[in-house]
């Protein structure tokens, strides 16, 4: 099993205010779908208003982020699924749901994880 991560950006969800709650309605139901198919494994959104912060080994904090990470905004989930069609078939299902296309991204299988 992969685990996959699938993703927007906050920019990509151009929903009217109105319809916002149609939306998570939609996106909690794949949610609650993915749950009882046995294949979420993490999911929510980048709280915007908590500022990013480096921590260094030294345990140094610095304000910001590192400047290719700069707009990290948006909405992720992680499932584990058994091959890339299932992927595709779940990131289908939330582009449907959050109304805007889903980046998919497979992580290194790592025996720990």
């Amino acid at each position: 099993m992969t685990k996959f991560l699938i993703s927007f950006p906050a920019a990509a969800m151009q929903i009217p205010a109105d319809e916002l709650p149609a939306v998570s309605d939609a996106t909690r139901a794949v949610v609650r779908d993915a749950k009882a198919a046995g294949v979420w494994v993490f999911g929510g959104a980048l709280d915007e208003t908590v500022p990013p912060v480096l921590v260094g080994a030294d345990r140094a904090v610095t304000e910001g982020s590192y400047p290719q990470t700069a707009t990290l905004d948006g909405g992720y989930c992680i499932l584990e699924l058994p091959d890339r069609d299932a992927a595709l078939h779940w990131a289908a299902r939330f582009a449907a749901s959050c109304r805007c296309a889903q980046e998919l991204r497979a992580f290194h299988f790592d025996p720990e994880s």
